[in-house]
């Protein structure tokens, strides 16, 4: 959320960043909220200046027996008229609320201006998509054939967008995880959390998936509780209206959990296979920082989650999210797209954005910084190290051989027992 003084002194900067973002909200929407506003708290001010003058008269007036019936029917009315201002007032509080709620976060001077990801520029590629003596499969073939992957039978269990993994694919996805893990708890430096996957309406409130985002939720019903869409939810509201000291600074947090998505407005889209699913394991990376490193620790982050891709052998590329592919509360994201043989094109993997001050404002997440009794604001950061499945989809498609068969990273053989190939009854 933006800072309401912030907006009120740079209202044609926030409308310029808005149509950057391609937003039709209108900032003139928050000045007429505003100047009601104003309006109000004056009319209410003198109508209590008013009533405290005349209780002053009326009192005297009675010790000198006069006749204060006319004052007393005059305040009577505005007392009245004070309680519709409050009501008033609150109702217009709560729009101003509701509108800054629903405002995006300014984009970055570095991010590139642009209309959608197809002007989102690449920064940086790694590795040689492999070639082939044959017609690559998709990986949802390639599992299928080899005893993986079941949809049919998660169709009958659940519904479509689900999958059932068997035998080497279960194996496939335990290891992919717990390698990913390792790396970044034992090389990153970052510190493993197991949060709960169900959060209430507040913590979603404080990462901006709500109001704005309420249709990609899963809600349970007659309660205040939510499936996570991503375990930034939880890892973020640690510190919800907390007060850190600067030593504390910075925290880096990492969590395996499964992410529950209703996929709203993605009807149509990749309805085969793993890339776009209601439920899927991820690897979620959260830092909270001071303000004057948070691009430091942005850089940090994307090469956490390159390293991984790295280790694989998968090759990828990194984009920089233009203004109108940015995430709702991203300054600015970078995103990994690994190579996908069977679709002949990159495919995002990875997300990784800096919301400056963004989600702390909406949490009150905040650090005392040394010398200072005034606290701050934190800085988050978040980004996926990696999404589970489309990694087992990168490692299928990329590992196929002419026979059927799969060659597993080197990386992974370890976590699958020492096994090299995945083949039919592995």
């Amino acid at each position: 959320m933006l800072d309401i003084k912030f907006v009120r002194k740079n209202t044609a900067f926030v409308q310029e960043a808005l149509a950057k973002r391609g937003s039709a909200l209108s900032v003139q929407d928050f000045l007429d909220l505003d100047a009601k506003r104003r309006e109000l708290i004056v009319e209410t001010e003198t109508l209590k200046a008013e009533r405290n003058a005349a209780s002053a008269e009326i009192a005297r007036a009675k010790r000198e027996g006069g006749d204060v019936s006319g004052r007393m029917a005059r305040m009577s009315e505005v007392a009245e008229r004070v309680k519709a201002l409050d009501v008033s007032l609150r109702e217009v509080d709560a729009q101003t609320q509701e509108w800054l709620m629903g405002v995006p976060n300014i984009p970055h001077e570095s991010t590139p201006v642009g209309a959608d990801e197809n002007d989102n520029p690449v920064v940086r590629v790694w590795g040689e998509p492999p070639s082939f003596d044959f017609e690559p499969k998709e990986h949802f073939e390639i599992a299928a054939a080899l005893g993986g992957l079941d949809l049919e039978r998660a169709a009958k269990l659940t519904g479509a967008r689900f999958n059932v993994l068997y035998g080497w694919a279960a194996r496939l996805d335990r290891a992919l995880s717990a390698f990913m893990l390792d790396v970044h708890t034992q090389e990153h430096g970052y510190t493993e959390v197991l949060p709960p996957y169900i959060v209430n309406s507040q913590s979603l409130l404080g990462t901006g998936q709500l109001p704005k985002f309420t249709e990609d939720l899963f809600k349970l019903e007659n309660w205040d509780y939510y499936l996570i869409p991503t375990a930034e939810v939880p890892l973020t509201n640690l510190h919800r209206d907390e007060t850190l000291e600067e030593d504390d600074l910075p925290l880096s947090y990492c969590a395996l959990t499964p992410c529950f998505r209703s996929e709203a407005g993605s009807h149509g889209k990749d309805t085969k296979g793993l890339i776009r699913q209601h439920q899927f394991h991820k690897v979620e990376l959260v830092h909270l920082c001071r303000p004057e490193e948070s691009f430091e620790v942005l850089e940090r982050l994307t090469a956490n989650a390159e390293s991984i891709l790295q280790r694989l052998g998968l090759p990828y590329r990194v984009v920089s999210l233009c203004t109108g592919d940015l995430g709702f509360g991203s300054s600015k994201t970078y995103d990994l797209e690994v190579w996908l043989p069977g679709q002949g094109k990159y495919r995002e993997i990875s997300s990784c954005s800096n919301m400056l001050d963004f989600q702390a404002r909406r949490m009150g997440a905040r650090y005392r910084p040394k010398g200072s009794k005034k606290a701050a604001l934190v800085h988050t950061l978040n980004g996926s190290g990696l999404a589970v499945g489309r990694t087992l989809v990168a490692v299928l498609e990329n590992g196929q051989r002419k026979d059927g068969s799969v060659v597993i990273p080197e990386a992974l053989r370890p976590y699958m027992g020492g096994l090299e190939a995945i083949k039919l009854n592995s």
